[in-house]
């Protein structure tokens, strides 16, 4: 299959452009490059740079794309809330324009990277797909909008749409890891403190309702998450939008986090007590029971010594810029 991956030059797209590859699919990638890196791209795929406004139309006017895997977004929390506009123009905006350009061109398909920002604080755990969806930030809001959107261009254009909500994204894949500047996520946090990029973990909240009292988190291997995009490229359906939770369904401690980062690094990794931040909820597990069910996909490396022991690899073998330091 042809098959157009927009934010293939990020962390994710890049490892589920990887795997597409592998699989026998011919990728085309569109990428800005505002986040991601040019030579993350895997060798083999064509590479267009640009946003998805000026760029997607005229990449599906040239015909043969089947597909669209899409994961050009903005993802950073604080920085939704500082600039909501910027989320709301670059994430729903875009969508729709790309949206628009597969309508005009014919292309059927479509896989969505989502979130479970979407559920906001949760009112139980494991989260299934039929909770509320209540985002508690604008980034988790243009998600929503866009799964609304998808059901509705579904309805009324036809269109075969799955959005995947992720959880706790980690590890890598093929030489291919997680280089977010600034960096947001706690694993890659942890490592920074082994690499001597920072001094210190800071830990928000010691006194949750948790075997340790800090915040337990699903986390999930980069490499399963991508697995799950082939299989829901397969499970596109005219007509239809389908919602799926990817998670580990097994829930980890900051406080265990940090410890296995330890065992794997063999560095002390200071943790330095905090105050609880605003809207942390205890406790955010995903259900994936309906992935399981209806795309066949079970996590193959759930283990989270596995998942450190990868974004590790990456980290020291990949040279200092994917621990931080600035990469062209």
């Amino acid at each position: 299959m042809r098959v157009l991956v927009t934010g293939g030059a990020g962390y994710i797209g890049s490892v589920v452009a990887a795997q597409l590859l592998e699989a026998g699919h011919q990728v085309s990638v569109l990428d800005d490059l505002s986040t991601g890196h040019r030579e993350a791209v895997p060798e083999g795929c064509r590479f267009i740079e640009g946003g998805i406004r000026e760029h997607a139309g005229e990449v599906l006017a040239e015909g043969g794309i089947e597909a669209v895997l899409h994961f050009a977004a903005r993802s950073v929390v604080p920085e939704s809330v500082a600039h909501p506009e910027r989320y709301w123009d670059g994430n729903v905006g875009c969508t729709l324009a790309l949206l628009d350009a597969m309508r005009t061109h014919g292309v059927g398909r479509i896989v969505f990277s989502s979130t479970a920002a979407v559920y906001g604080e949760p009112e139980s755990s494991p989260i299934p797909e039929d909770a509320p969806v209540r985002p508690g930030n604008p980034y988790g809001a243009t998600k929503a909008a866009i799964d609304t959107a998808l059901t509705e261009y579904a309805r009324l254009h036809g269109i075969g749409a799955v959005s995947l909500r992720y959880f706790n994204v980690a590890g890598a894949y093929a030489g291919l890891g997680e280089r977010h500047d600034p960096e947001t996520h706690l694993i890659p946090i942890v490592l920074q403190v082994a690499l001597g990029l920072r001094e210190s973990v800071s830990v928000y909240g010691e006194d949750y309702p948790t075997s340790d009292g800090t915040c337990v988190r699903d986390y999930i291997h980069v490499a399963d998450l991508a697995e799950a995009h082939l299989l829901a490229l397969d499970a596109c359906r005219a007509g239809t939008h389908r919602v799926f939770n990817l998670g580990n369904g097994t829930g980890f401690t900051v406080r265990q986090v940090v410890e296995v980062c330890r065992e794997v690094t063999g560095h002390p990794i200071p943790a330095v007590s905090a105050e609880r931040r605003p809207g942390d909820p205890a406790v955010l597990v995903a259900s994936s029971e309906r992935a399981r069910r209806e795309l066949g996909w079970t996590p193959r490396r759930p283990e989270l010594r596995r998942i450190v022991a990868d974004a590790w690899d990456f980290h020291t073998t990949s040279g200092s810029r994917a621990a931080g330091t600035p990469a062209g």
